[in-house]
Formats: C-alpha cells, sequence, structure tokens
C-alpha cells in the first residue's frame, strides 16, 4: 500500500479531495491487520454473548412462557421471538464497540488519525474505513448468530435470509452514528455515557417481551430508539410477518448512515485538517 502527502494547503481546501482520496481499503485493511495481531480473542467472545442469552432466556425461561403474539396476530415460540431481537443487538454491539471505544483510542491515545490524514487519505476515507470495519465485524456475528438459529430451528420463514442485509444495514446506522458521537468525546468518563443509552435500549426495545405491555407514552419513547426499529426489522424477516411499515425501519437506518458519516466526516475535518 503507497499513499503520498498532500500539501496542507489542499488538505484544507473545501475540494473533493481533501476530503475522500479513495483510500477506504488501506483504512480496513490496517484494521483488519490490528485485529489479527491482538484484538481477534475480544472479537469471538463477543459472538457468544447473544447465544447464551438466547439458550439462558429462549429456551429456559421461554419453557414457562410459552408462545408470543406478535404484532400481526401470529403466535410464535418464546425462543423464536427473542432470537432475531438478540440477533439485532449483537449486531449493534459490535459496530458500535468498533465505533466507539476503539475509535476513541485511535484518536485520543494512539493518534493514529493524525498520521493517516497527513497522506493522501482523507476525512471521508477515515470515516467509511473504520465504519465498513464495524459493519465487517457485525456481519461476522450476524451470519455466526443465524446459523445458530437455523440449527435450533428458529428462522421460522424464507425471509429469513434477508436477515443477513438487513443486519449489514443496522450495523452500517450504528457504526455511523457511534463514530460522530464518539468525535465529540474527549474523556473515558464521557465515553461511558455510551453504555448508559446501550443497556436500556438493550432491555426495553422490546427485545425479550412485545411493547404492548407498556403505557402508550413510553411506546412512543420506545419507538423513537433505533434498536426498536432493528429489532422490528429482524424479527418481521424471521419470523415471516411481513407488512409494509417495514419500509419505516429501512428509512430509518438510511437516514442514520447519512448523518453519521456527514457528521463523521467534518468533525475529522475540523479536528485534524483545521
Amino acid at each position: 500500500m503507497t499513499t503520498t502527502t498532500v500539501p496542507t494547503d489542499e488538505r484544507r481546501a473545501g475540494s473533493v479531495r481533501a476530503l475522500y482520496a479513495g483510500n477506504v481499503r488501506a483504512v480496513v485493511e490496517r484494521a483488519l491487520s490490528a485485529t489479527k495481531a491482538s484484538n481477534w480473542t475480544v472479537v469471538v467472545s463477543g459472538f457468544f454473548e447473544p447465544v447464551f442469552y438466547l439458550l439462558a432466556m429462549g429456551w429456559g425461561l421461554g419453557s414457562f412462557i410459552g408462545d408470543v403474539t406478535l404484532g400481526t396476530g401470529e403466535q410464535v415460540p418464546y425462543a423464536a421471538y427473542i432470537a432475531p431481537a438478540l440477533l439485532a443487538v449483537s449486531a449493534m454491539n459490535g459496530a458500535i464497540y468498533d465505533s466507539t471505544w476503539n475509535v476513541f483510542f485511535k484518536m485520543h491515545f494512539g493518534k493514529l488519525y493524525d498520521a493517516m490524514l497527513a497522506t493522501s487519505i482523507g476525512p471521508l476515507d477515515v470515516a467509511l474505513g473504520e465504519i465498513v470495519y464495524a459493519l465487517l465485524r457485525g456481519g461476522v456475528y450476524a451470519v455466526g448468530f443465524m446459523t445458530v438459529m437455523q440449527v435450533l430451528g428458529l428462522n421460522l420463514s424464507w425471509t429469513a435470509v434477508l436477515a443477513i442485509p438487513a443486519v449489514l444495514l443496522i450495523a452500517f446506522g450504528f457504526a455511523s452514528l457511534g463514530m460522530a458521537v464518539t468525535s465529540y468525546m474527549k474523556t473515558f468518563q464521557q465515553m461511558d455515557w455510551i453504555n448508559f443509552v446501550m443497556l436500556p435500549m438493550f432491555l426495553f426495545s422490546a427485545t425479550f417481551y412485545p411493547l404492548s405491555v407498556y403505557a402508550e407514552p413510553i411506546q412512543w419513547l420506545i419507538k423513537a430508539l433505533p434498536l426498536w426499529h432493528a429489532v422490528e426489522l429482524v424479527r418481521g424477516l424471521t419470523t415471516g410477518a411481513l407488512h409494509v411499515g417495514m419500509l419505516v425501519h429501512v428509512g430509518y437506518f438510511a437516514a442514520m448512515i447519512a448523518v453519521g458519516v456527514a457528521f463523521t466526516t467534518s468533525r475529522l475535518r475540523a479536528l485534524f485538517l483545521s
């Protein structure tokens, strides 16, 4: 991989080249090399958490709960109800981890972005490269968990195969927004707010029980959360409970991606090229 230094005044200009130089692949390759060298155990361990939840709650608690009624009126086993939600959570966790904590370290301690942006790599290259790497991790989790679901007979419809591209879209949305938020963080204490937000989303986004158990005002609040849209999209695909409202979920994540990439690119340029 060869990179060339671009004059500082040109990098600070408003040209397209100042933002994007077509070197996304270099950023992704660097991240993959770092994972192979030191972080592969963290990546592998992230796959097992949703599997343990599925076995403990889907099969253990599910034996007491029985079937759950979907919004379409169809009844499905409890394990088949929470499995797609855990698939969405798995994609979120993988994408968020790489686009927040890893990016935070590279930005403030490793000083990697300073070095990258001194070459032909632009801020949009860095943003897309880090997001694509987080997307790859989310995709690996998704394929692995989908395989577990298939073995356990929890994919109830042929449309479950569409859950893979859906999960990639979800991971892309969380990764782009996560990196945008991280670009504003300056201390570890501030980074703790990410976990503070993710935990309630995990517990209350219709992950383990239907949204109908809440009062209507709380339902509307939960419907504004990205994980709820992710859970509903994946659950509809794996159970075959398709409806036109699923396009709203797709649009939600398309908007997340657009906003996240735009903010991340703008922030990286302001932080390192101003």
